[in-house]
């Protein structure tokens, strides 16, 4: 009895940890189980602390206002998106951004207002993990960052570079670190109704989030667009009336364009369709 005990134990303790050391592992994922504990302490710490300040400011003010800081800090991020868009070599997307700052601080008091947006600028949204990776650099495995939550080693380096890009940074310490807490709580009680969602709809909320992450720095990667596959594979214009089992023809090869050997068409006879006969000698073929 004891053994059975103690195998259902191991098989039970082996189902719990499949998650972190089984098969299905996401191999862009191979640092999950320090992931997982690093995930868990920022749950907790968002659970018991941002959100419960967050609700508390969104009930406390008034729906207009908190619109006003999320564009005011949304004004000063456009900054960082003209540096990476410069750096990207998006001439266009840097010019749209530089009219955006102008505009919503010329005309939206500070950036309090986004007129940009209702004339027609879209927001880029850059940094500098883009960058590397728009020059080569590959993403390296998935990263949870203690506080700062969803990364990856690109991207981590690329957090470090993107203060540089920030305005804030360059206040004084009395006025900057207040400005730092504000800009948090404005991004996370805009955030409190995907949060609500994650609740409801995810099984496993870590695998969740991993991959919603990953998918979306994907699409920001490409502009959208899918991911560059394998080369296409371009036939030759006479290729419709053949196939791999044309009497005459070398098998073709899968992806790569079919090429006839000069010989085979001398075994056609003449004025006919060009398809060898069936006693063509062997090396035709």
């Amino acid at each position: 009895m004891n053994k059975r005990i103690l195998a259902a134990t191991l098989a039970a303790g082996a189902m719990l940890s499949g998650c972190a050391t089984g098969p299905n592992r996401d191999p862009a994922d191979p640092l999950e189980p320090m992931n997982r504990t690093v995930f868990k302490f920022n749950d907790a710490v968002d659970t018991h602390i941002a959100v419960p300040i967050a609700k508390g400011y969104q009930k406390i003010t008034p729906t207009p206002v908190r619109a006003s800081i999320s564009n005011f800090f949304s004004n000063i991020g456009d900054l960082g998106n003209i540096a990476n868009n410069l750096l990207q070599l998006r001439i266009t997307d840097a010019t749209e951004d530089v009219m955006r700052v102008v505009m919503n601080s010329l005309f939206g008091v500070g950036g309090l207002f986004d007129v940009a947006t209702q004339a027609g600028l879209p927001k880029h949204h850059q940094d500098f993990g883009l960058t590397l990776a728009r020059w080569g650099v590959p993403s390296g495995p998935y990263l949870v960052l203690p506080v700062f939550g969803p990364s990856s080693f690109r991207d981590g380096v690329g957090r470090a570079v993107d203060v540089r890009f920030n305005l804030l940074n360059y206040i004084e310490p009395a006025v900057r670190n207040p400005m730092y807490v504000m800009q948090f709580v404005s991004a996370r009680a805009d955030l409190l109704g995907a949060t609500d969602l994650l609740q409801q709809a995810a099984l496993d909320k870590y695998s969740f989030v991993r991959d919603a992450y990953l998918q979306q720095r994907k699409s920001q990667t490409y502009h959208g667009g899918a991911e560059p596959n394998a080369l296409p594979n371009y036939n030759e214009p006479g290729d419709s009336g053949g196939g791999a089992n044309a009497p005459g023809n070398a098998p073709a090869t899968p992806g790569l364009p079919k090429y006839d050997d000069p010989g085979d068409g001398a075994a056609a006879p003449a004025g006919g369709t060009g398809a060898a006969e069936p006693a063509s000698s062997p090396a035709a073929n």
